[in-house]
């Protein structure tokens, strides 16, 4: 009897192709163009990328031309996670980045300071987002989501900093140098790691249940991966880059980094947990073992930074709807909830600063720096779309509150820090990183 091999999947449709290539060269053109636009206006890049993404989606384009966006944008799954998938690989690389540039040193060495700071910036506003969520009207659930599982995630939401954004502002308003700079730095790479952990858990929990032992079971999860990204990780990549740098060349450096990130991803993603958590720790791990050629990581960095990021944000934004802002509830959720995510911030950092004895102008710094929200938030939105926590109205406001609070933090910083004085160690410190 003759056993006929199984034929092998069809390739994917021409149209479905066209429609794909097209959908990519107008997102990227258009974030490209936005995001440098925005630049040139002193806004972060990601506000414009995002913007790209609101123009081509159901915010403009589906209203004034909805046969062209139609065609475009069809609401086909298999479409969208084409374009989901491009963007994925991004984020991850994107996040894994943001692994890499924590001082973890920094953090040990300012740590009691660094802790306060952010264990404030953590459980006040994830007290505040915890109660609002219960207090939001049930249309800005998805359907099958208990309502303890949207408050805990919109505490999260509310929890979090963004370490690209918080530095890439410390850069440009010359402040990397000064303390404030510093503790800033290390008070969000401690809300990152703990932001990062408490997503997955949450995340696990609105695809699992409530159940006490799926509870249990993700929270054994979360140990599970740290205790493997210490124990094993570790040294799976320190000798991966051993191997890699034995080559002058950039290629070997390039993909033993891809090679980590993306299994580190898809070892957290097998224990139920959020994909972004295994490149986050695995990005960790990488900067501070001591054999990352830097220097090398330029093309993946140039690659991620000029065309994966900006095809994921213009993606997040894609799926943002403003015009649901026109309804009254939707309307006053996102002023309450944008309310909550400023001043929780704010009083968390605040406090937590002046319990370290710093001075009344360093906690409102702090509490300036820390509130950039910026691409951590988009990414959070986005998982909180995708397990089914948020509808679109729900996934609009947490949006705004990434683009409002990055918009908002260059400016009351930068009047922060102008009555703070500058010290001997910080004007050497200046003269270091010059050097």
């Amino acid at each position: 009897m003759t056993v006929l091999a199984a034929a092998p999947p069809s390739p994917i449709g021409a149209h479905q192709m066209l429609v794909f290539l097209l959908q990519l060269a107008v997102l990227l053109g258009a974030a490209l163009a936005l995001g440098k636009l925005a630049a040139r206006f002193g806004l972060p890049q990601v506000v414009g990328e995002l913007t790209a993404g609101v123009l081509l989606g159901p915010s403009l384009l589906a209203h004034v031309l909805p046969g062209l966006s139609g065609w475009l944008f069809p609401p086909v799954d298999t479409q969208i996670h084409l374009l989901d998938a491009v963007g994925q690989l991004g984020v991850l690389l994107l996040v894994g980045f943001t692994g890499m540039h924590i001082d973890m040193p920094m953090v040990r060495r300012r740590g009691r300071t660094a802790l306060w700071v952010s264990l404030g910036g953590l459980l006040i506003p994830l007290a505040l987002g915890v109660a609002v969520g219960f207090a939001l009207p049930a249309s800005l659930l998805s359907g099958g989501n208990e309502t303890l599982v949207f408050a805990l995630f919109l505490g999260v939401a509310m929890c979090v900093s963004a370490i690209p954004v918080i530095a890439k502002t410390l850069v440009e308003l010359n402040l990397l140098h000064r303390n404030i700079g510093q503790l800033t730095i290390s008070a969000a790479a401690v809300d990152d790691i703990v932001g990062w952990s408490l997503l997955s858990v949450v995340s696990a929990m609105a695809t699992t249940g409530l159940r006490f032992g799926h509870v249990a079971l993700t929270i054994g999860s979360l140990v599970a991966a740290l205790l493997v990204a210490v124990l094993i990780g570790r040294p799976a990549v320190k000798t991966a880059l051993t191997l890699a740098n034995r080559s002058n060349d950039a290629g070997p450096t390039v993909a033993a980094v891809v090679l980590l990130l993306v299994a580190c991803a898809a070892g957290t993603h097998a224990l139920g947990l959020e994909p972004i958590l295994g490149t986050f720790l695995c990005g960790i791990l990488l900067g501070t073992s001591g054999l990352l050629g830097r220097r090398k990581l330029a093309p993946l960095r140039t690659i991620t930074m000029a065309v994966l990021a900006p095809i994921f944000f213009a993606t997040a934004g894609l799926r943002m709807d403003l015009s649901l802002l026109g309804q009254w509830p939707v309307l006053a959720s996102a002023l309450v909830v944008l309310a909550i995510a400023i001043g929780g911030k704010f009083l968390g950092a605040y406090l937590g600063a002046r319990l370290s004895k710093l001075t009344h102008w360093e906690g409102l710094a702090l509490g300036a720096g820390l509130n950039a929200r910026g691409v951590i938030e988009v990414i959070v939105a986005m998982v909180g779309l995708r397990v089914g926590v948020l509808t679109t109205a729900g996934y609009t406001i947490v949006v705004l509150v990434a683009v409002v609070t990055s918009l908002m933090a260059p400016p009351m910083l930068r009047y922060a820090v102008k009555h703070i004085e500058t010290t001997d160690e910080e004007r050497r410190r200046e003269q270091t990183f010059a050097g």
